[in-house]
């Protein structure tokens, strides 16, 4: 690779940078690595366990300087920063689970230069809420050289999976370096629509070329899948048990979208238990520590089978789940393959069952995506509460506020009924060992010491840059403070109530967002009420994220992780790779004058001489279309490649056929 004008060697450089990973660099994970570097703000779209996290390692250690990884997980970023330690780099991590006091002495550490990492691990909320953060990593802006966003389908507001503090990102950066001067951008995902695609690629700036996605590997077809239709829940239930008889002796997953009630996560474990089976639950109303015990008992084979709602999603990479039932049904194609993908994760077989009625689906889009939104009077209610009586600024911690107020926030600022002003805290009272005189008049200036009352006194200073002088002071250590800084936005309200005008749009802008919901979910249903057989819904899913057309055909792995179109290739591949014969999978073979014309060879077999022979596996005789097609390449074979072709034929004893021609191949060519 040609970085720069200078040329750069990544396998090499792979295994200088990370000694102790005892693998190679793949050839797509190069791909985005170079892409990145050479080209800018890329998306890489591809299936977890593919080494997602590899590619943005290497990228950031080629960049030479600080990656930020924005990641949405506790369990996620924890995982990550403990596997880069082992590597043997210095990680800063940055979450709720570290004392505000140690993390803003961490970050005041970065700021002067005390603490240097390679990485440094945040959540989306932390980005677009802790002005003390951004202060820190303005200090150090040049030192940074890369923005990873990890599993960022949670940025696009069509998703299920939106956390619309990944929104503000593009917010983060303007601020740190003007909205033309952005430092690079690597987007990580494993599952997205072109929908979604679109909406990414907007927000990050990342062109339509740089959008780079492992099409092939997408297809999750060492996952059979079973669909099965019930008239009722008691039917469905039975034929559940009867599932789990089968793969007793398995670890099994099992999604249900509701935590209580009969049917529920932990009805349907009380029950499995009952039953004599070592079964936990798993849901979002229990602490973090109780959800990673169970997840740790689950991995070490403790618990047998995990009862789930979808919050045992990302993070999740337990390799050998080897079955994953949805006993209801998923709200879209996305979330279905993302949860499925949790199966099998360890390279070997695994199966996944749908189990729905039509009242699932009813209830899906009544009760599951009609009530994820707000309502005309929730807005009005939250609205309220954010904005008081009057209009100017005023603070807002999101986080110690209802769930109401957090859902429709960002409504409101779209709208815009108010605007962020920028980040700080609401209280200059915990400052302490003043050393700035600037500071010091803010806080003899007011009694209440509240940053809006220092705003009154001084209404020709802005609210960012009060908050700004009193974080530089920190990081300079001209101040202390008794007890840490809250953390808050700093709003501008347009005004109290919210108009007419604003209403509609909010809630048109919501019904939108709704009807999309409600297709996708109509969408699945489509799908899975045409179920024929595993690979034909694998194709069918694949083609819907994207993947292109001539692609889908190729569901089959091989010894040398090449996905093929048929079970006789796998043969021939697998054969060909234990010999160590060097090939190539459907490479374009170009023939004539025109550049558009050309062969597709199953295998091209590279000679040492440089020279190549084509092995064509002849599959299908016998179907007029199939015949004609072979009838054409046979005449182009023969005139532009003479004595080229090696043949082999459907047949009961293709793999003694297939060896004996290796044999000659080796004996001939000294292979």
């Amino acid at each position: 690779m040609d970085w720069g004008g200078v040329m750069v060697d990544l396998d090499k450089d792979f295994k200088e940078l990370f000694p102790k990973l005892n693998f190679t660099l793949k050839d797509f994970q190069k791909k985005v690595i170079e892409n990145v570097i050479s080209k800018g703000n890329t998306l890489c779209v591809m299936p977890t366990g593919g080494g997602k996290s590899v590619i943005y390692w290497m990228t950031a250690a080629e960049l030479k300087g600080i990656a930020i990884v924005i990641s949405p997980l506790i369990a996620l970023i924890d995982e990550q920063a403990a596997k880069l330690e082992e590597q043997g780099y210095e990680v800063l991590v940055l979450h709720s689970g570290i004392s505000v006091k140690n993390q803003v002495k961490l970050m005041s550490d970065f700021a002067n230069g005390n603490l240097n990492p390679q990485f440094i691990f945040v959540s989306p909320e932390k980005l677009a809420t802790d002005g003390f953060f951004e202060a820190c990593v303005r200090e150090r802006k040049s030192d940074i050289k890369l923005l990873v966003i990890d599993e960022v389908h949670c940025v696009s507001q069509w998703g299920e999976n939106f956390r619309p503090f990944y929104k503000r990102i593009p917010d983060f950066l303007n601020q740190i370096y003007g909205a033309d001067n952005w430092i690079k951008i690597l987007a990580l995902t494993a599952t997205i629509n072109p929908k979604e695609t679109a909406d990414i690629c907007s927000a990050f700036n990342i062109e339509k070329n740089n959008v780079i996605s492992c099409q092939e590997k997408l297809i999750r077809s060492d996952i059979q899948l079973h669909v099965q239709k019930f008239s009722n829940e008691i039917e469905k239930e039975e034929e559940f048990w009867n599932i789990i008889n089968l793969h007793i002796a398995e670890k099994i997953l099992v999604y249900i979208y509701r935590k209580k009630h009969t049917r529920g996560v932990e009805d349907l474990c009380e029950k499995a238990i009952e039953k004599g089976l070592k079964a936990e639950f798993f849901h979002g109303e229990m602490t973090a520590k109780e959800r990673a015990e169970v997840a740790d008992r689950f991995r070490s084979g403790e618990t047998q089978i995990i009862f789930a709602t979808n919050a045992f999603g990302m993070g999740m990479d337990i390799p050998d789940i080897r079955t994953v039932i949805h006993f209801m049904i998923p709200e879209s194609v996305e979330q279905y393959y993302q949860e499925i993908g949790r199966a099998g994760r360890d390279g070997n077989c695994a199966n996944a069952y749908l189990l729905y009625s039509n009242k699932n689906i009813e209830v899906k889009h009544k009760d599951f995506i009609d009530q994820s939104f707000p309502s005309e009077e929730n807005l009005i209610q939250s609205y309220h509460k954010i904005a008081g009586k009057n209009t100017g600024f005023r603070p807002i911690s999101l986080f110690d506020n209802d769930e109401d107020i957090q859902e429709c926030f960002h409504y409101f600022q779209r709208a815009p009924l108010l605007q962020v002003e920028c980040k700080g805290f609401m209280s200059l009272r915990p400052l302490t060992d003043i050393q700035n005189d600037k500071i010091q008049q803010f806080v003899d200036s007011t009694r209440s010491k509240y940053l809006i009352s220092v705003l009154n006194k001084y209404p020709d200073l802005t609210p960012r840059e009060i908050i700004e002088c009193i974080y530089q002071a920190f990081i300079e250590g001209s101040v202390k403070s008794k007890n840490p800084l809250d953390r808050c936005l700093i709003l501008n309200i347009n005004q109290t109530e919210i108009d007419q005008v604003s209403m509609q749009e909010i809630l048109a802008d919501i019904e939108q967002k709704k009807t999309y919901r409600h297709s996708l979910l109509d969408y699945l249903v489509y799908l899975i009420e045409h179920f024929e057989e595993s690979n034909h819904l694998h194709q069918d899913i694949a083609y819907y994220l994207g993947v292109d057309k001539f692609k889908l055909g190729k569901i089959y792995t091989t010894a040398d992780e090449n996905r093929v179109r048929s079970k006789s290739e796998v043969i021939i591949s697998d054969l060909l790779y234990k010999s160590g014969i060097n090939y190539t999978y459907e490479q374009k073979l170009h023939y004539g004058s025109q550049s558009d014309q050309c062969l597709l060879p199953d295998f091209t077999i590279h000679l040492p001489d440089g020279t190549d022979l084509y092995w064509e596996h002849v599959g299908m005789l016998g179907i007029e279309d199939y015949d004609k097609r072979w009838q054409e390449k046979l005449k182009i074979y023969q005139s532009q490649f003479p004595d080229k072709l090696i043949r082999t034929y459907e047949s009961a004893v293709l793999s003694k056929h297939a060896e004996n021609i290796i044999q000659k191949l080796k004996n001939e060519y000294g292979l």
